[in-house]
């Protein structure tokens, strides 16, 4: 539409300047024309522009439930959040490390003194005022008592436990994200019968009127009927709803924009419940859960920093070797060159027979040394030390504890929920087709005149809890299977699905 008229714009301007003289209307078309130019460009950028905008809004996301769970942890804040985590333990335990090497470092130095007490009182061969010193000196720290050791372990423990937290928090996301999604699969499912319910109550009215006109029902039939329909109504509405708030919070898991069209193109695959239900027979196993693991790992390393708090009593005991050169040239000598010697010509005129002045080159120096040191009096810093790691150690313990019966809580309740999710899955999957077949009965006696509107009803709205309760029961037993792999620790396996074809709801 906007090259037509833009095609259209330019056919005008171009007849309105064709009857116009040439002799005068030559600069007039050509002005003309750049005019049109510029904003015929400006409505082809603008609907550039527009073109684009909608394009990404209107575009469709198609997700499996396996895309969804990726999507989910690639994009979730938590479990970035987890990973940053990891990177502070790992550099953490890499600065603990570097304690225990030894270490070599390089110096360089340029000093000019511009006035020299020590020159002054004692004599000039003291005041130099241009000094270069560079040296690399190694250092490797032997004993600190046993401080290097426990902060190792410890960063080694500290490192690990981040590392189960990040595991603990994808899986707590890949239970969320599957129940999201199972949640709007069931909306979808629970928002289709509705919609099916109103469509046999809208045709149940339609028949009843067709009766009515033909003598053969009542005018309360018709009015009942109408009612009916009418009751359902709302209830389809609240579905439609329901299922549009289950998309919404889809979305706000996996990071998506709430305008974003989403399309679900997974369906559960009611054959594969039997598969699951003996799957998940094993239900006396040991909990392994990460989160466990890294409080144990936590209380590890606080026991740890008592170790290395109370090393502060020991002495510590380094050794290290330093080589280097320096260099000392006299006023007006410039930056030193060469290898410092003590020869006699570079003594300044008029000094005494014999005496030996340095070049200002570089002299080398080497020396190597043991450090010790031993604490006598720090104001009991030591000791408070030592009672805050104690502490920190307690309520590590004290955590370790509650996250254990938390997580025996956890897999209790579970196993709980997956009983009865079975139960309840067993003893829908017989009544669902009985009800089915109960309605088509009651609908088949109606039509015959064997039977009154209010047993169709009845039977409508049976088969209608029936389906629902199915529905319900399947989705609650694949997140009751789920929820107990996660809370025993094992690795979440993905929801058995088929691939639907695609409808926008």
């Amino acid at each position: 539409m906007p090259t037509i008229a833009r095609r259209k714009t330019y056919i005008l301007v171009m007849h309105h300047f064709s009857r116009l003289s040439i002799g005068w209307a030559r600069p007039s078309v050509v002005l003309a024309l750049l005019l049109v130019g510029r904003v015929l460009a400006a409505q082809s950028s603008r609907a550039a522009d527009t073109v684009r905008v909608l394009g990404a809004r209107q575009d469709t996301v198609r997700l499996t439930l396996d895309q969804a769970v990726q999507l989910g942890v690639r994009q979730s804040d938590e479990v970035g959040l987890a990973a940053a985590q990891t990177d502070v333990a790992d550099a953490q335990f890499a600065n603990a490390r570097a304690n225990v090497l030894p270490q070599l470092r390089f110096n360089g130095a340029y000093t000019h003194v511009y006035q020299s007490a020590r020159g002054q009182a004692v004599g000039a061969l003291f005041n130099q005022p241009n000094t270069y010193n560079f040296n690399t000196n190694l250092s490797q720290t032997l004993f600190q008592g046993g401080r290097l050791v426990s902060a190792l372990r410890a960063g080694s423990d500290v490192r690990q436990a981040a590392r189960e937290d990040e595991s603990e928090q994808r899986a707590t996301t890949t239970m969320q994200v599957q129940r999201a999604y199972l949640q709007v699969l069931f909306a979808a499912r629970i928002a289709e019968l509705q919609a099916g319910n109103l469509a046999l109550a809208s045709n149940r009215v339609t028949q009843l009127e067709q009766l009515e006109k033909a003598g053969q029902a009542a005018r309360y039939d018709v009015l009942r009927a109408r009612v009916e329909r009418a009751n359902l109504e709302p209830v389809s509405i609240q579905a439609r709803n329901d299922y549009e708030l289950a998309q919404l919070d889809l979305k706000r898991i996996l990071n998506l924009r709430i305008d974003q069209p989403l399309v679900l193109t997974s369906q559960v695959d009611t054959s594969a419940a039997t598969a699951l239900l003996a799957a998940t027979e094993d239900s006396t196993a040991t909990p392994a859960r990460a989160v466990l693991r890294s409080a144990e790992l936590n209380a590890s390393a606080r026991r740890l920093g008592i170790r290395i708090a109370r090393a502060d009593y020991w002495p510590s005991l380094s050794v290290f070797f330093q080589t280097g050169y320096s260099a000392f040239p006299p006023i007006g000598y410039g930056i030193p060159t060469s290898r410092g010697q003590l020869t006699a010509a570079d003594c300044p005129p008029g000094s005494a027979a014999g005496r030996l002045c340095q070049n200002g080159g570089f002299f080398s120096d080497q020396q190597m040394g043991v450090n010790v040191s031993l604490p006598l009096f720090d104001g009991f810093r030591i000791k408070s030390n030592v009672e805050l790691a104690q502490a920190q150690s307690r309520v590590a313990d004290l955590q370790l504890q509650q996250e254990r019966e938390t997580v025996a809580l956890d897999v209790a309740r579970a196993r709980a929920e997956l009983r009865r999710a079975r139960a309840a899955y067993a003893a829908s999957r017989q009544n669902s087709s009985e009800a089915h077949e109960a309605f088509q009965l009651a609908s088949l006696r109606f039509a015959r005149g064997l039977s009154t509107q209010l047993e169709v009803s009845d039977a409508q709205l049976a088969q209608l809890t029936a389906q629902s309760t199915e529905a319900r029961a399947t989705y609650d037993l694949f997140l009751a299977s789920a929820d107990l792999a996660r809370a025993l620790g094992r690795p979440i396996p993905l929801l058995a699905t088929t691939t639907a074809s695609p409808s926008s709801r």
